[in-house]
């Protein structure tokens, strides 16, 4: 593996240079973020790769339409073999690969996590701008705002949600959930008790705050592990059952970007039905 990398490393230095002029021509993603945002706004031949999640259908909102493309494992060397002009990286994951890209002068673009909508703006200009395709980053925005604008206004009392996770986390304010919640009409548990972004709460704490609704973004399997089963302990099951349990696909959460308007409207059309 050594050898095998050494000698990808040295004829890189050759190729890797991104075109002084014009849009990137092969770009991998190694952000499972980045590939709904390159599926939507990309050219299909400009993707040399898609991030090895890309597929999940668990985890990522395009998962059926990446299956025509191909896919990166995230490895220094699979990454060069490709020859790419822009390499879309995340901060947290693969880190070890970017240490060894960053020295040969590939083109990269960090993708931060989006917080809320204007943060997905923002990410919709910068990937777009990137690849060379500024005015499908803005169809792509005015298409957003337009199904958001779609989506009819609570007409009652805003129902007090806590999304609920394994091992009694909850999501609360600075997360792109929490907007999702508010925008979709729910008033979130987690930013009436004061949490920012995920914290733990009891067992107790939620059965003393007494939230309307559980919102789940992965569904409770009996027996996965102990942290899962919280979730199925018999006082919850006993106050929150079906009717009160909300449920929005992790995939539609995980990520800004086109799945957003989804998310909200999955959300909404439980809360409102």
């Amino acid at each position: 593996m050594k050898t095998l990398l050494a000698v990808i490393c040295s004829t890189a230095l050759l190729a890797v240079a991104a075109p002084a002029f014009g849009a990137p021509q092969r770009i991998v993603s190694l952000n499972m973020c980045a590939d709904q945002y390159l599926i939507a706004l990309a050219d299909r031949d400009q993707i040399a790769a898609l991030s090895e999640w890309a597929r999940d259908p668990a985890m990522s909102y395009q998962s059926e339409a990446a299956r025509s493309y191909p896919v990166a494992t995230g490895a220094a060397e699979a990454v060069m073999t490709l020859k790419p002009d822009l390499v879309i990286v995340n901060r947290f994951r693969r880190q070890e690969t970017q240490s060894i890209l960053k020295p040969y002068g590939y083109t990269t673009i960090e993708l931060r996590p989006a917080r809320n909508f204007e943060d997905i703006i923002d990410q919709t200009r910068e990937i777009a701008a990137a690849i060379g395709h500024p005015e499908r980053g803005e169809a792509l925005i005015a298409r957003m705002r337009a199904e958001l604008a779609a989506i009819p206004a609570p007409d009652r009392r805003a129902p007090v949600v806590a999304h609920y996770q394994r091992r009694g986390f909850v999501t609360g304010t600075g997360t792109l959930l929490d907007e999702v919640m508010t925008r979709a009409g729910a008033d979130n548990l987690a930013r009436r008790l004061g949490r920012s972004a995920v914290s733990r709460i009891t067992l107790e704490e939620i059965l003393t705050a007494r939230p309307d609704y559980l919102l789940y973004t992965e569904q409770p399997a009996p027996g996965t592990d102990m942290g899962t089963d919280l979730l199925l302990h018999p006082a919850l099951m006993e106050r929150y059952g079906p009717s009160r349990r909300l449920y929005v696909p992790q995939a539609l959460t995980m990520c800004g970007g086109p799945s957003f308007p989804d998310a909200v409207r999955v959300l909404h059309r439980q809360l409102h039905s």
